[in-house]
């Protein structure tokens, strides 16, 4: 080999039997071709059984798109040997610088799956003058791949809770392990199948539902009907954000109905949602005017702020607190609270479970920030496949044991 030749074989990583034939540069094409082959009498592995010193008796020619060299596109060449194995018949022995039924390079696939995670596949292929399909196909490789090599035996924590894929009913269910903070299974739909869908690829990853003790969900009666059915072991907690947003809504509704006696209240939706330490002093001083008034909306300002110390009591204060805050709900007058008490009574357990397990689905709300994010940014995905794989792309925390 020349010394170009040879540069270009260590560059490419390349072993015996291989070794570079010819390059071929064009500089009006911007393209550069570099021919592979093998030494004769080489003997190669079977793919599938692992079988060595297996002659070639065929080749088929191949080309793989390889990492642009400077501004030119660059493409590997060779003609790939066939093995006829005695145990397994008729196979294509691997190459060492692509995988199999791939048309791009390792290397090359290493540059998509680190471009995909901070951008929209379209415009990846659009920097890689590709087609945004092939660019598609080698991604869910990779993460389906690495997720194949995945264990949750030691999973005992889970969040669930749904993300909008677009407009409408459209939705994703996401199972987050707690503790990894990480995304572990993702599906189409919500509601109790989803729940055995989970299931099914937790036992297939080596997962026993029967170690889930603990997961965290919204009120949704689906979500607790398939609870109980497929996780047996496990105690449900009720997220405190969903808990605290019926009390928000609450407060909101108590404020609409007072703002048409009181047109003080408006324009101050915020005012009586947000936290105290969260408010503008432009915002805090209106709560301020507006707490000096005998207002309804007040009260129920008061009784929501009041509930936030809840969170943060141990179990037997916890039980206590709550039912004071109940009777004082009941008897406040205000029937919109009258509606949050049936609902806290009728999901009792799973709210009172808050002050032993302490788990929140915090965790999965800003893995969907970033999965909203990543959504927006791509302008929205062509089909479900696609945003589940981007799901897990960005927060399964996965393993693709790429070349560097």
């Amino acid at each position: 080999m020349s010394a170009i030749e040879t540069l270009f074989a260590k560059a490419l990583g390349l072993e015996k039997p291989w070794q570079i034939e010819r390059i071929t540069f064009s500089e009006a094409d911007k393209r550069l071709d570099i021919y592979l082959t093998f030494s004769r009498g080489s003997r190669f592995v079977c793919p599938k059984c692992g079988r060595k010193d297996i002659p070639a008796y065929d080749t088929h020619q191949k080309s793989w798109r390889h990492l642009d060299f400077f501004q030119h596109q660059a493409y590997l060449h060779a003609d790939e040997p066939r093995l006829e194995c005695p145990d397994c018949g008729v196979k294509t022995a691997e190459v060492p610088w692509a995988r199999p039924d791939s048309g791009f390079s390792l290397l090359f696939e290493a540059l998509i799956m680190l471009l995909a995670g901070d951008m929209p596949v379209k415009a990846i292929a659009e920097m890689l003058d590709e087609h945004d399909t092939r660019i598609w196909r080698v991604i869910r490789h990779y993460v389906d791949e690495a997720r194949q090599k995945e264990a949750y035996w030691d999973v005992k924590r889970i969040g669930i809770d749904e993300t909008s894929r677009k407009r409408g009913h459209h939705y994703v269910t996401i199972f987050a392990d707690l503790d990894q903070s990480k995304v572990i299974f993702a599906t189409e739909g919500k509601g109790k199948k989803v729940i055995g869908e989970f299931s099914n690829d937790f036992h297939d990853h080596n997962g026993d539902t029967w170690n889930i003790r603990e997961v965290c969900c919204d009120m949704s009666p689906a979500f607790i009907e398939g609870i109980e059915h497929c996780l047996p072991n496990a105690r449900i907690t009720f997220d405190r954000f969903h808990v605290m947003k019926i009390v928000n809504d609450a407060v909101d509704k108590v404020r609409r109905l007072e703002q048409k006696e009181c047109p003080l209240l408006k324009k101050s939706r915020w005012i009586w949602l947000k936290n105290p330490e969260n408010l503008t002093i432009k915002q805090s001083e209106k709560l301020k005017d507006l707490s000096k008034l005998n207002l309804k909306t007040a009260l129920a300002y008061q009784m929501r702020l009041n509930l936030r110390e809840f969170w943060n009591l141990p179990p037997i204060q916890a039980i206590e607190f709550l039912k004071s805050w109940c009777l004082w709900a009941l008897n406040c007058g205000l029937e919109p609270f009258v509606e949050v008490v049936k609902t806290i009574v009728r999901h009792w357990l799973g709210i009172i479970n808050f002050a032993s397990s302490k788990i929140s689905n915090g965790i999965i709300e800003c893995i969907n920030g970033l999965i909203q994010a990543a959504k927006r940014k791509a302008r929205g995905f062509r089909n479900t496949d696609y945003f589940i794989t981007i799901i897990y792309l960005i927060a399964g925390k996965l393993n693709y044991k790429l070349p560097t």
